[in-house]
């Protein structure tokens, strides 16, 4: 359905009131389940039979969007495919509303994929079938670290979603390019309120190709 066009909206409300599968075994499906099982299942054959076979870019590239008082960064890495989601929530937003202290997380893959539930949640589905999408549709391979900063301007929670729309925006404007992941993290701090260090504490793959950057250099 989704080779032959059909919106992913349309196939996951579908999947929602269980009109796929054998007629004595189709069941109802709570819509964020749905909503979730799609992104993970399109994105993971997007992936597998397009995004791996092709060549990796060649360049660092940094997408931007803000909406909502939401900043969506993606930074994409000449490297084979690679993929992490990291959200900052600041103190007083939906799923922040106590505490004192800006709340990070992520998760994320290496090349062969993962085999347990992302412990971030369905956000980290949404947002890698819209890279995947991205990648598969220019025919390169590259490695993706997306992440969004969450202002208190940001009131009403809105699904997941708003994370796969709004790197789909992104990714659909004109990158900024750079030759070396310094200067690519150096742009990215400059986009973000929260300081670049507490990204890069986050990020299990900002901290890998840092290092591995920093040992090629002596070699």
């Amino acid at each position: 359905l989704y080779l032959d066009g059909v919106p992913v909206s349309r196939i996951q409300r579908a999947f929602s009131v269980g009109a796929f599968g054998l007629k004595d075994q189709r069941r109802l499906v709570p819509t964020r389940w749905s909503i979730t099982a799609v992104d993970s299942m399109i994105s993971k054959n997007l992936i597998e039979k397009e995004i791996k076979r092709k060549r990796p870019i060649n360049e660092y590239r940094v997408y931007e969007f803000s909406y909502l008082g939401n900043r969506f960064v993606v930074l994409l890495t000449p490297s084979s495919w690679k993929y992490e989601w990291i959200e900052a929530w600041y103190p007083g937003t939906v799923w922040n509303p106590n505490s004192q202290e800006i709340a990070m997380g992520g998760d994320w893959e290496g090349y062969r994929g993962r085999t347990t539930y992302a412990s971030i949640g369905g956000c980290y589905y949404a947002v890698r079938l819209a890279v995947a999408e991205f990648l598969a549709e220019e025919g390169r391979q590259a490695g993706v670290i997306a992440m969004r900063e969450i202002h208190p301007s940001f009131i009403t929670p809105l699904g997941v979603w708003i994370n796969r729309e709004s790197v789909r925006e992104a990714l659909r404007r004109r990158p900024v390019k750079f030759d070396s992941l310094d200067e690519a993290i150096d742009h990215i701090s400059k986009r973000f309120s929260i300081r670049i260090d507490e990204w890069i504490r986050t990020s299990v793959l900002l901290k890998d190709a840092l290092y591995q950057e920093k040992i090629t250099k002596y070699l």
